[in-house]
């Protein structure tokens, strides 16, 4: 397997030595001598943050219109949404769809490999990490960054949607941001498919069940998202997204 091209520092493998970049912007910074709250260079920060934001609009600028798939980084080889992820990364690579991913392992590796294999266009924007992440072989770009703002800025910019696997707090909060950017109508035509209807289920019915019944979400809005267990599916709705759009093809 050839090796992914690499931009950018490296994301850390094991227990990192140090404080991450967004864990040293978003802590209160305290002397530990006087536990006195001390002043900080957050405002120098911000040109880190900005040149962060130049190098990935840079890298990515000439993939807009791919597709972003979401999903554990616990997820195993054997599990069935590994297998379904993997197709469904084949499947975009056929159709000529950019599929970009966290570039970590679990489910990521699969959407990355699915595509890869296939000859089509594999992207891995990862994210610096004190544990758990680290990048998959299966990409043509790996992309490593220091702020998860930025990098969540990336996923939604350049891709034309989301397919959400299985996974944890971090897939839901790709998930959450997705759809309110499209209830508040900062993105629009933004399918989001929520793939595997069992995992899903619950929350589903809590959304319908809970919050419309309450009143905390509009009438509707339960519908700005799709779930399915069809690799074939998923494909279909984010290609009728790009006809509608007239994106009928991406520079590598």
């Amino acid at each position: 397997m050839a090796e992914p091209v690499r931009d950018g520092p490296t994301v850390p493998v094991k227990e990192s030595p140090r404080p991450t970049e967004d864990e040293v912007l978003l802590n209160i910074p305290v002397d530990t001598d006087t536990l006195r709250i001390r002043r900080n260079s957050d405002s120098w920060r911000v040109l880190r943050i900005l040149g962060e934001f130049v190098w990935g609009f840079e890298n990515l600028q000439n993939v807009a219109g791919g597709i972003s798939i979401f999903g554990s980084a616990r997820t195993l080889a054997d599990d069935p949404m590994y297998a379904a992820a993997e197709e469904t990364g084949r499947l975009f690579a056929h159709a000529n769809i950019p599929v970009i991913t966290g570039g970590g392992p679990g489910i990521m590796a699969a959407a990355n490999k699915g595509a890869y294999e296939a000859g089509g266009i594999s992207i891995g924007c990862n994210i610096e990490l004190p544990h758990e992440q680290f990048t998959n072989p299966y990409l043509h770009r790996s992309l490593d960054f220091k702020f998860f703002f930025v990098r969540k800025t990336m996923f939604i910019k350049y891709s034309i949607g989301f397919v959400v696997f299985p996974g944890g707090y971090g897939t839901l909060d790709e998930l959450f941001e997705a759809l309110t950017l499209i209830q508040t109508d900062k993105v629009t035509d933004f399918p989001v498919i929520l793939f595997g209807s069992r995992y899903w289920g619950g929350l589903v019915s809590w959304i319908k069940d809970t919050m419309l019944a309450e009143g905390k979400i509009s009438q509707g809005d339960e519908y700005l998202f799709t779930v399915t267990d069809d690799p074939t599916e998923v494909v279909r709705i984010v290609t009728d997204t790009r006809k509608r759009l007239g994106i009928t093809s991406v520079d590598p």
